[in-house]
Formats: structure tokens, sequence, C-alpha cells
């Protein structure tokens, strides 16, 4: 899979969970992808405080980028 090929596939694995996060009125965004491997991401709005967003990030964000990208190792939140 090309870098470009894993940009794509990790932004369509964020319009899948994107809708879970704006119902509680928050939003994810792509901030980079290091090595092919990690994805840095962007909680915004209430996930910035929301006390489960760690949970949300690993067992929602994280796994559904490896649905999409399964040699993504891990999925990091930059504050």
């Amino acid at each position: 899979m090309t870098t470009d090929e894993i940009r794509i596939n990790v932004e369509k694995a964020l319009d899948e969970i994107r809708p879970f996060l704006e119902s509680d009125g928050g939003n994810i965004s792509l901030v980079s992808i290091d090595d092919d491997k990690l994805v840095k991401v962007r909680l915004e709005g209430a996930c910035v405080g929301c006390s489960v967003n760690q949970m949300t990030l690993k067992s929602g964000v994280e796994m559904t980028i490896k649905k999409y990208v399964p040699q993504i190792e891990e999925v990091i939140n930059i504050a």
C-alpha cells in the first residue's frame, strides 16, 4: 500500500467514525501519518475534555483505522 493509499484509507476510516463523534458534539481530524505506521489525530469539540476520549481513541478510532489499514501500529491524539 502506498503512502497516498494509506492516507485515503485512514480518511475513509475517520469518515466512518466521525458521525458518532459529531452526535456527541465532537470531531476528529488527521494530523499526520508517520512512517506509514503511526497515525496522529486531533480530537476536537466535545471530545477534547471528554473523560472517555482515550477509550474512544483506542477502541473506536484505532480499531476502525486498522480495519482499513492493517499495517498501522498506533493511533495517538495530538492535543
